[in-house]
């Protein structure tokens, strides 16, 4: 097994530190450290088309679209990086890690040639329809209906979707549908690609307790979208999101550690500055977070030397829920070092820092991507082979 990246990965490593360095203490010394996804969003609009200008947006992709043909390893690499130096979250991170590599597997050369340059140049933005109220990890359970309108050819979709990420800057939205009359479970589902901007979606934003609105409820009253923007075949739309599951928990996450250095070290800093680090409770969680970080770094590099993809790889099945949880222990540690000074702020709309902002937000990490124990179940059946939980209808 190697832990470690080879002389030409280190180069790449050089050139990409130094460019994020010059932007980030240049044109965009603005946005360095940002943290709420809808702040400053014209201004992130205007860093994710310099990320594409420079082909710095989705480096993973084949040249031929936009991107620099990068290796995983590269990939993680401009991950860690990105978050060393600062730069705010990615507003296009939809696009760039689900909405494109869904197209490049799944889509016709027209779709590609049509949505890979918007998504690339970072023009264009997308957002992800799928959990319902009553849909969540389970999205074989979604009621959005879909049907065609043998008038035009047209698709028109009618239901509810939640927890619709950044839906009130994007431009499109890729949406799981039930397109078959009494079908359930993973039958009958059938994946639509939409523009948002049209009288039959409404957008409404959630306001969450930080202060941020980043999800919303997206309403489709009669909407539609041309038959060409159908992914696959009618009724395939099960295959298409449980690929587009397998890019969100992939190389995307891997560059997540540096962020993740950052927070631990903010949570150090604040333990020597008010005095807790002299706890000796304290001081155990600090290393036993330490020691937690460092064995998800070296999870993450044996992930990327496995070469046997025949069968699954439990470091891959398991990392999920080893960060998502490690992070949610986290935000815990950071109130307990705050202390009451971590509970108030000192603006008017709940405008936290990093930290408290770190144990608001951790809670979700459990949730999105598939819940803790949907994780467990993933693992006790693709890696332990122990039999599948009874699921119902489906």
């Amino acid at each position: 097994m190697r832990l470690g990246f080879s002389a030409e990965d280190e180069a790449f490593r050089t050139e990409a530190a130094d460019w994020l360095a010059d932007q980030m203490s240049g044109e965009f010394r603005d946005i360095r450290g940002v943290l709420g996804l809808t702040v400053m969003a014209e201004r992130r609009k205007e860093w994710e088309q310099q990320l594409g200008r420079h082909r710095w947006s989705c480096i993973g992709w084949p040249s031929k679209w936009g991107g620099r043909d990068a290796t995983l390893e590269q990939q993680v690499i401009f991950a860690e990086e990105y978050a060393r130096s600062g730069a705010p979250g990615r507003v296009g991170h939809m696009g760039i890690e689900l909405a494109g590599p869904t197209i490049l597997a799944f889509g016709t050369e027209e779709q590609k040639a049509r949505f890979l340059p918007g998504i690339a140049s970072g023009e264009v933005l997308w957002c992800q329809g799928y959990s319902e109220p009553n849909a969540g990890s389970d999205l074989a359970s979604v009621r959005t209906r879909a049907r065609v309108d043998e008038a035009t050819g047209e698709w028109v979709v009618d239901g509810q979707k939640i927890w619709t990420s950044l839906a009130q800057i994007c431009d499109w939205i890729f949406v799981v549908t039930r397109s078959e009359e009494g079908s359930k479970g993973p039958k009958g589902l059938t994946f639509l690609l939409m523009p948002i901007d049209q009288p039959g979606i409404t957008i409404r934003p959630i306001r969450q307790i930080n202060g941020d609105a980043e999800f919303n409820e997206t309403f489709f009253d009669g909407a539609r979208t041309a038959a060409e923007n159908l992914v696959s075949t009618p009724g395939n739309g099960w295959q298409v999101a449980m690929g587009l599951l397998a890019f969100e928990r992939g190389v995307s996450t891997l560059g997540q550690q540096m962020g993740f250095r950052h927070e631990l070290d903010a949570i150090i800093a604040a333990a020597k500055a008010n005095g807790s680090a002299s706890n000796p409770l304290i001081r155990q969680r600090i290393a036993k977070a330490e020691i937690g970080l460092r064995l998800m770094r070296y999870g993450a590099l044996r992930v990327l030397s496995n070469t046997d993809h025949a069968r699954p790889d439990g470091a891959a099945l398991t990392y999920k829920l080893q960060w998502a949880t490690w992070r949610r222990n986290l935000g815990e540690l950071a109130m307990d070092v705050l202390g009451q000074a971590g509970e108030v702020t000192s603006g008017p709309d709940y405008d936290f820092p990093m930290l408290p902002s770190l144990f608001l937000s951790s809670r979700a990490d459990t949730i999105y991507g598939g819940t803790n124990q949907i994780q467990r179940n993933i693992v006790a059946e693709r890696a332990l082979g122990l039999p599948r939980e009874p699921r119902g209808n489906a």
